[in-house]
């Protein structure tokens, strides 16, 4: 279905996963983990739990991707399992909401991080956050092999970054005491609720779905580039987390909102704290980039349903991409983060996607028993066991955010039905004469 050329690849295709994933999270998060785990055997597996299980959740992607590798990703699995009604209902909640509201939020946390270094106004805090999402739209229009080099930049920079204040971290000479230990009992809500702070760090997995009719040699380049992709941001992420055990005992990373910038200034001095907030800036750069890159296409594969404004379905002349579909989400997000709107999206913007993350997951059983003739160059290991943990991840993080938020969620629900009445609208058989 798609006109857009097959430009990316396996190196494209991984950095697109591993530099989506990875934002300023790793940098914040264990702030919130540590308070709710006791040691250092603790925190050290939250991280690798939550990393399997949402390597789970990209097998299950890297299935249906490689047996319909076409633009558009999650929205096709949608359709093909449980009909157009569904899959609009996520392309809807992805555009206003989900996404929007991401790299609204990217866009203003680069703001944040750049008046380390720069005074910044209320006013050109805005523009720089204007700055940002200009650049990344400006970019990705003219080409998805520009995107990518962007990406590809972004992504080792990021790594680069990262491996300097780990390789400091393990080189500093005064230890903390609490790196080592014993490991004692904690309450399942614990470690449930440092999960879901685990969960959040690792979502992005899914931009890769978006740009599956793009990718080279998709029946091996998807599910390689998802093993690859999300097999780094785990060791990248524990490898982080055992250097800040090593500098910082747990209660201080508790208490600490900056724990990345805390341990590379103790590490490195003020050089180090400007190296780091450097990292997060090109960080946040790369992830707003990769959703620049890859959401359009969402409403691109609409478009070419009938299910949204026909003009996104316009694929540019020269530069050979949706290029009215990139404009447009790149307006919206900049409409969100310049007028604050994305601060109350940003609250139901996770429970969202993780109702659609559990459903398209579970299209692999759905599409397994739908259409058992088709060809599957791949097929998800350990199923059905792996499938099913990680639709019980997704329910589960659906499950708590209702009972813990029940406000947010009724309101994120919602948002997500008001795509119904416009789904019929878009829909309406033609009239007769």
């Amino acid at each position: 279905m798609s006109d857009l050329p097959r430009k990316l690849t396996l190196l494209d295709a991984s950095t697109i996963v591993v530099g989506t994933i990875i934002g300023s999270g790793i940098f914040l998060v264990p702030n919130l983990i540590a308070r709710n785990l006791p040691s250092a055997g603790w925190i050290i597996a939250v991280w690798i739990f939550t990393g399997v299980l949402s390597f789970f959740g990209a097998l299950a992607y890297a299935e249906l991707g490689a047996m319909i590798p076409t633009t558009g990703g999650q929205y096709i699995y949608l359709r093909e399992a449980y009909g157009p009604l569904c899959a609009f209902l996520c392309g809807w909640t992805y555009f206003f909401v989900v996404i929007s509201a991401a790299v609204a939020w990217l866009s203003i946390a680069f703001a944040n991080y750049l008046g380390y270094f720069l005074a910044l106004t209320p006013l050109t805090s805005k523009l720089v956050s204007l700055g940002l999402i200009v650049a990344v739209t400006f970019v990705n229009y003219r080409g998805v092999v520009a995107g990518a080099a962007v990406q590809n930049l972004f992504t080792f920079l990021k790594i680069g970054g990262l491996v300097v204040l780990i390789a400091a971290s393990f080189l500093y000479v005064h230890p903390a005491a609490s790196a080592t230990g014993p490991t004692p009992p904690i309450a399942l809500s614990s470690f449930g609720v440092a999960m879901i702070a685990c969960v959040l760090s690792y979502d992005g997995w899914v931009a890769l779905s978006f740009v599956a009719g793009e990718v080279r040699n998709p029946k091996r380049n998807l599910t390689l580039a998802v093993a690859i992709g999300l097999a780094t941001v785990i060791v990248v992420y524990v490898l982080a987390n055992l250097a800040y055990l090593r500098v910082l005992p747990v209660a201080e990373i508790a208490s600490a909102d900056r724990v990345g910038a805390l341990v590379a200034e103790r590490t490195m001095g003020r050089f180090g704290a400007s190296m780091l907030t450097a990292t997060i800036l090109i960080s946040i750069f790369g992830a707003a980039n990769g959703w620049l890159m890859t959401a359009p296409r969402i409403y691109f594969a609409q478009a070419r349903d009938g299910l949204f404004f026909s003009r996104f379905g316009s694929v540019h002349p020269r530069y050979q991409t949706p290029a009215f579909a990139i404009l447009a989400f790149g307006f919206w997000c900049a409409l969100l983060a310049m007028t604050g709107t994305y601060e109350t999206l940003a609250s139901y913007a996770m429970y969202a996607a993780w109702i659609f993350y559990g459903l398209t997951s579970a299209g692999v059983l759905v599409l397994r028993r739908k259409y058992p003739e088709r060809e599957r160059p791949y097929k998800m290991p350990g199923y059905p066991v792996t499938l099913f943990l990680f639709i019980a991840v997704a329910l589960g993080f659906v499950v708590n955010t209702f009972v813990a938020t029940p406000g947010p969620a009724a309101i994120g629900t919602l948002l997500i039905l008001t795509g119904i009445p416009v789904y019929f609208l878009w829909n309406r058989p033609p009239r007769k004469n």
